[in-house]
C-alpha cells in the first residue's frame, strides 16, 4: 500500500508538472530569447525556464511550506520537513529554444535523501510519466487510462539501441564524441534526443535499450532515474557506484553491465 505522504507528494508533483508544461507549451513567445548562459555560451537559460521554475516552487511552497528545494535555475532551500524537491523546470532548453519537441518538466521528491516520487511531463508528446518508490512506473498519454511501463527484454549488445547526450563545454564534448565513435560499431545505433529526462523515460517505456551521459546534475536525473528503475531498468554510474556527474547509465538488464563495462574501458567518465 502506498505511503499516504508519497501519494500526496505525487499528486502535487503531477499538478506542478502539468501546469508548468502548459505554461511552456502555450506561453512560449514567438521572439523567445536567451536570458543568460551558464557553463558556456551555448548552455542557455530562457525566460521560460525561469518562469516555469517559479510556478513550480510557488505551487509546492503553498502546499508544503516546510519542504526544501533544489532547482536548476537557482531554487535552493534546506527545509525542515525531511522532504526536498529536485526540479528541472525545462529539460531540453536548447530544443525548446529552437522549437524542437523533445523537452520536459522533471520533478522529483526526496524523503530523507532518497528519491520517493518522480514525475516527468513531455507536453509536446502529450505524455506524462511517474513513479513512486516500490509502486512501479506508469505513463498517461494518448491511450486510455494509465499504462504500466516496463523496459525492453535484453537484446544482444550489438542489437541495443542506446541514447546519449553531449556536454556544452567543447573539450568535454569532443571526448564524448570519441567515446560514441568507439561505441557505435558495437551497438545497433546511438540516438541523441537532447533531454536526459526524456531518454530515461524512454528506457522505462521500452523505446530504448539503454542510455548514458556524463556531466548530469541531480535535477537532470532524479525523476527519470526513479521512473527507469521502477520500470525494471538498472541504473548506476561507474562500476559499483550510483549515477553521478561523472557518469550516469540506465539500461535494460542484460545490456546494463556490458554497456557500463565498455564505458569504463573507453574512459567515458573523464577527458
Amino acid at each position: 500500500m502506498t505511503d499516504p505522504l508519497h501519494s500526496d507528494l505525487l499528486r502535487i508533483a503531477q499538478e506542478a508538472a502539468r501546469r508548468a508544461g502548459d505554461l511552456l507549451r502555450d506561453g512560449r513567445p514567438v521572439d523567445l530569447a536567451v536570458a543568460r548562459t551558464k557553463s558556456s555560451p551555448i548552455d542557455v537559460v530562457t525566460e521560460m525556464d525561469i518562469a516555469a521554475e517559479k510556478l513550480i516552487t510557488d505551487l509546492i511552497s503553498d502546499r508544503r511550506p516546510d519542504d526544501g528545494f533544489l532547482g536548476e535555475e537557482g531554487a535552493s532551500t534546506e527545509g525542515t520537513s525531511g522532504v526536498r524537491w529536485v526540479i528541472d523546470p525545462l529539460d531540453g532548453t536548447v530544443n525548446y529554444l529552437y522549437g524542437l519537441p523533445t523537452w520536459a518538466v522533471s520533478i522529483a521528491a526526496e524523503q530523507d535523501g532518497e528519491t520517493v516520487v518522480g514525475v516527468v511531463a513531455a507536453p509536446m508528446r502529450g505524455e506524462t510519466y511517474h513513479a513512486v518508490r516500490g509502486g512501479g512506473a506508469w505513463a498517461s498519454g494518448a491511450w486510455d487510462g494509465e499504462r504500466a511501463l516496463a523496459c525492453r527484454p535484453a537484446p544482444p549488445l550489438e542489437q541495443a539501441l542506446v541514447s546519449t547526450g553531449f556536454n556544452y563545454v567543447s573539450e568535454v564534448k569532443l571526448h564524448q564524441a570519441e567515446v560514441a565513435h568507439r561505441l557505435i560499431p558495437l551497438l545497433r545505433d546511438i540516438r541523441r534526443s537532447g533531454s536526459a529526462a526524456v531518454d530515461l523515460c524512454d528506457v522505462a517505456a521500452g523505446r530504448l535499450d539503454g542510455y548514458y551521459e556524463r556531466g548530469l546534475h541531480p535535477w537532470d536525473l532524479a525523476a527519470g532515474d526513479l521512473i527507469a528503475r521502477e520500470a525494471g531498468a538498472l541504473t548506476g554510474g561507474r562500476p559499483g557506484e550510483g549515477p553521478t556527474g561523472d557518469l550516469a547509465v540506465a539500461a535494460t538488464p542484460g545490456v546494463f553491465e556490458p554497456l557500463q563495462r565498455l564505458l569504463e574501458d573507453f574512459g567515458a567518465w573523464h577527458d
